[in-house]
């Protein structure tokens, strides 16, 4: 019964992730790639079916299956996320943000997670 309980949990967290990941796709404030990385792990341990459906879906199962794989992401897809990123970042700071202990930190952020990216391998085929 324990069991049954923790895989239902973790197929409703894995599609909730899911569903914030596709948001994220859309909603530059919401990270897409730490969502359905989390949807990936929730459903390795209780769905094989949808961990299968999420890896092979057309439209972002290469790019989970390449990164979990660490061959990296395509140069397009680092300089597109760097360019939203900085565009959304520099608007809230410069437009939506009066506080600057708020902006000071929009900007680590902002930072660190371009950090990440230029330090992740660049897949030069979108193989």
């Amino acid at each position: 019964m324990k069991r049954r309980f923790v895989r239902i949990a973790l197929i409703v967290a894995g599609t909730i992730s899911t569903a914030l990941g596709i948001l994220g796709i859309f909603v530059p404030i919401l990270p897409t790639t730490p969502f359905l990385l989390l949807a990936a792990a929730c459903y390795s341990r209780s769905s094989q079916r949808f961990y299968d459906w999420l890896l092979n879906n057309k439209y972002f199962g290469n790019y989970i299956r390449n990164y979990l794989e660490r061959k990296g992401i395509p140069l397009k897809v680092k300089a597109l996320t760097l360019v939203v990123l900085w565009a959304t970042i520099g608007c809230s700071v410069a437009f939506a943000v009066e506080i600057l202990f708020v902006r000071v930190l929009l900007i680590v952020i902002a930072i660190g997670v371009s950090i990440h990216i230029f330090s992740l391998r660049t897949l030069h085929n979108d193989s």
